[in-house]
């Protein structure tokens, strides 16, 4: 695989709620003190955002957007909140930040891409995502009793529906979204432990989950694919994908 150096901010963004339930904004402003702003090499600036919260979402790009230039922007943040909980603004917790706080983000960057050259976005979807039809009219999971799982699962077939309609709206922009095959992350240890127990060893390690991901962002041959398409890392090691 062919990856070619790019000067570009690569963005990548994670859920906190996912590892740790009762993390909060006091919990995010601790963090933050802990770690130093850049990177040793002046090249890496760390922002920390509640992806659950639209309003905290615009007003970290109006912020973004005065300061930084982007190519790349990766999707990876997510969380499986396994009974039903509400943010404050009232929005059930793995649609606000799985499907909405997504769409936020990636909507107002839209503006920022299309100033660079061959900007890209790119989605950390689920294979979870195959189990699950679009459904429009219960967003917020009022309707049927609550699986977090099924929940998450509709969440990421939400993505993969929206990066299709991204593709087909913004042209200049290379959209793409992708399952990283089953990897042993803290997500999957912690959201579906019996899944991961029963697995063990077979799951693909962080690394090899972020290979496709890497690809698609940096490889000129990825630019070239059908934008809007879905693209399936391997399930396990030595497992077709």
């Amino acid at each position: 695989m062919s990856l070619h150096p790019r000067t570009s901010s690569l963005m990548s963004w994670r859920s906190k709620s996912l590892e740790e339930p009762s993390w909060s904004p006091g919990g995010t402003a601790a963090l933050e003190k802990q770690l130093p702003s850049r990177s040793p090499s002046e090249n890496i600036f760390l922002h920390i955002v509640d992806l659950s919260d639209p309003k905290t979402v615009w007003k970290f790009v109006e912020n973004f957007k005065q300061e930084h230039t982007l190519n790349v922007l990766i999707n990876n943040a997510g969380c499986m909140v396994n009974k039903r909980e509400l943010t404050e603004d009232g929005l059930e917790k793995n649609f606000a930040t799985n499907t909405l706080g997504v769409y936020v983000l990636t909507t107002a960057l839209i503006p920022v891409l299309e100033k660079e050259h061959d900007p890209r976005v790119i989605t950390v979807s689920s294979g979870g995502m195959l189990v699950q039809k679009l459904n429009t009219d219960d967003l917020q999971s009022e309707r049927t009793a609550f699986d977090g799982t099924m929940v998450y699962a509709q969440n990421k077939r939400q993505q993969v529906v929206l990066t299709e309609r991204w593709a087909r709206a913004h042209p200049a922009i290379h959209f793409s979204c992708m399952h990283p095959g089953w990897a042993d992350t803290p997500g999957v240890r912690l959201s579906m432990p019996g899944f991961h127990a029963r697995l063990g060893a077979r799951l693909r390690s962080e690394a090899q989950g972020a290979d496709t991901v890497l690809w698609l962002a940096l490889a000129p041959t990825a630019a070239v694919q059908p934008s809007g398409s879905f693209f399936q890392g391997d399930f396990l090691p030595g497992c077709e994908g």
